[in-house]
């Protein structure tokens, strides 16, 4: 094998990279159009391959499972409300907190260009999540994304702690029945916005609230 100079070869290394992250950019605008349209659970590996005119196989060296696809897509979400966690103040309520980040997202969202999570690709991931029981259950499920990273971090916990696990499925609870409410507000106004979004989930969240304020510690 001929010698390559240190800087060709990261050259080499960066186009690599590059094509790489393109494709896989590709994988996931297919499947948005895909579920978008037609609804998660309707659309298959080979029809997202087909669209983004590459093979099944090398979907597969990009995502092993449709489920893994969908999930870099709600990931899209979970990394800007990850970033907007980590800048809120350590004495705010970890539920309080993820309430106010993912408020600045969905607002964020609405003026944000075209290389950053507009307000319609939130609400296209939304739809797709809504669209299949089966996407919900895992979008909800423990998995140390990096919300739960970053609320680890303002914890003061180790990922696998069981605080943290319980703060996150108590949430996914939250959120869930919030886009449930969505979901049928849209039945009869389809025209949903990200601010119905952010004020159906401070809606459930001041719910949710009320009800913990009834609990009492068993003694």
């Amino acid at each position: 094998m001929p010698c390559v100079p240190d800087g060709r070869r990261t050259q080499i290394l960066g186009l690599r990279e590059r094509k790489k992250q393109r494709t896989r950019a590709t994988l996931i605008d297919a499947a948005v159009q895909l579920c978008n349209g037609q609804g998660f659970d309707n659309t298959t590996v080979e029809q997202i391959a087909a669209v983004a005119d590459v093979s099944p196989r090398t979907f597969s060296r990009y995502f092993p499972t449709k489920d893994a696809i969908a999930l870099a897509l709600v990931d899209e979400i979970v990394d800007e409300v990850a970033v907007e966690l980590a800048r809120l103040p350590a004495d705010v309520n970890h539920f309080e907190s993820i309430l106010r980040a993912y408020v600045a997202v969905a607002e964020a969202a609405k003026d944000a260009g075209s290389t950053g999570l507009t307000a319609d690709r939130m609400l296209c991931i939304t739809r797709i999540i809504l669209s299949s029981p089966t996407l919900r259950q895992v979008t909800v499920e423990f998995r140390g994304n990096a919300i739960e990273v970053a609320l680890a971090a303002r914890m003061g916990v180790d990922l696998d702690d069981r605080r943290l696990r319980l703060v996150s499925a108590v949430w996914g609870a939250v959120i869930m029945t919030a886009l449930h409410d969505v979901a049928q507000d849209g039945e009869s106004t389809p025209q949903v916005t990200v601010d119905d979004l952010a004020e159906r989930l401070e809606a459930v969240f001041a719910e949710f609230t009320d009800l913990m304020a009834d609990v009492r510690q068993v003694v």
